[in-house]
């Protein structure tokens, strides 16, 4: 019950900084807590989920208080929105490259990947997984990168491995939180991706070079991706 508490003051805040310009002074604390009507660890819980979605910025002190967040850069992943601290032309980039080196370190897991890499792909999925039955898109998405991650360390290869794992680092720093592109569903959205990353991570397993490369190709190309 708290929990929809919180949410329902979320989403009041929400109101009040989605029509208010951005840097606006929303409130202090006390006042917007008072205006919801909720305790303070639902306030506190109401004010976690804002910052999550990106929507206030918190300031202490005199003249503090929420305030209406300043726009943010946006870079759009599949069905998403990723919710940026940095300049959108440099993630979007390291996400195309990071697009373009996915059929290469596939590759190389088919061949290179030990029993045990395999195992610890497992548990992001199940990770994933529970992400997905939450409801969470910035977890699933983190956890999604560190899969990738996993998989990159199979290669043999140390230059391919480390400008992967560069390209994941840029993305995952400046990502404030991963949104809905648009009025899509997200559930079905990030359930597939799931499906997707499952069946994968199977035929890396299997060494089936025919199907781990379909299904790199479903990965970028499909509408839900």
């Amino acid at each position: 019950m708290a929990t929809g508490r919180a949410e329902q003051a979320a989403d009041r805040i929400a109101g009040l900084a989605g029509a208010a310009e951005p840097g606006a002074h929303l409130g202090t604390k006390s006042d917007l807590r008072a205006l919801c009507g909720v305790s303070v660890s639902t306030f506190n819980e109401a004010l976690r989920l804002l910052q999550a979605r990106g929507l206030v910025a918190v300031r202490p002190g005199p003249g503090g208080g929420l305030f209406a967040a300043e726009q943010s850069p946006m870079a759009r992943l599949g069905n998403s929105v990723l919710a940026l601290d940095a300049e959108e032309t440099s993630v979007a980039e390291a996400i195309r490259i990071r697009d373009a080196l996915d059929p290469l370190l596939i590759e190389d897991a088919l061949w290179h990947v030990s029993p045990a890499g395999i195992a610890e792909m497992r548990e992001i999925l199940a990770e994933m997984e529970r992400a997905v039955d939450a409801g969470d898109a910035t977890a699933f998405t983190r956890a999604n990168w560190r899969l990738h991650a996993r998989i990159a360390a199979a290669s043999p290869h140390a230059l391919l491995r480390s400008l992967y794992a560069s390209l994941l680092d840029l993305i995952e720093a400046h990502t404030l939180s991963v949104q809905p592109d648009g009025d899509e569903p997200h559930l079905p959205y990030l359930r597939h991706r799931l499906e997707l990353h499952v069946a994968l991570v199977e035929a890396v397993a299997r060494h089936d070079r025919d199907e781990a490369m379909r299904l790199i190709v479903e990965h970028k190309t499909a509408p839900i991706h």
